[in-house]
């Protein structure tokens, strides 16, 4: 398997344990991981299986960290890279956006040529409104930390169990 970059915001807990389960769920597999509060267009570029980390944030924005970032995405070249995106949110609060960071980032990713994998499907879930959403999956792993805690470490195994199959 190529070496996989792992991207998230240090400075969000709920977003760092998870970026840590999911480093753990991979096992023998090398990931790096890489604050992205502290990464550069050549630290995106240098990996060609990605997976990033982000939270949602008051009615469906990034996290300052991401924002902040974002423009540095859109001048990435990710033609031919695979980018795998797991994002925390809360669905009994929040129904309306639903871990929108995910979809958000998908996009900005998919714009400048990256290939979306890790797709996961929404049964299970109950919201109103996703920007993540695809047809019946989320462009994603959707973890939603406070109401369905005893789930997030089974769909964080399940989930790398999958990305396993879909990076090179």
């Amino acid at each position: 398997m190529k070496k996989i970059g792992l991207f998230y915001g240090t400075s969000t807990t709920k977003t760092a344990t998870i970026a840590k389960k999911v480093q753990e769920a991979f096992g023998d597999v090398k990931i790096d991981i890489i604050p992205v509060e502290d990464a550069w267009k050549k630290d995106f570029e240098q990996y060609d299986n990605i997976i990033v980390g982000v939270s949602t944030w008051f009615d469906g924005e990034l996290p300052t960290y991401w924002d902040e970032v974002k423009p540095e995405l859109e001048t990435l070249n990710m033609k031919g890279k695979k980018v795998a995106i797991f994002g925390l949110g809360d669905q009994v609060k929040y129904p309306d956006n639903f871990v929108d960071g995910i979809g958000i980032l998908a996009e900005a990713f998919e714009n400048v040529g990256a290939k979306i994998i890790g797709l996961t499907a929404t049964r299970g879930y109950t919201f109103d409104h996703s920007v993540a959403v695809r047809g019946d999956k989320f462009t994603g792993l959707a973890i939603d930390f406070e109401n369905q805690h005893s789930m997030t470490d089974q769909r964080i195994k399940d989930w790398v169990e999958q990305l396993k199959k879909e990076f090179d």
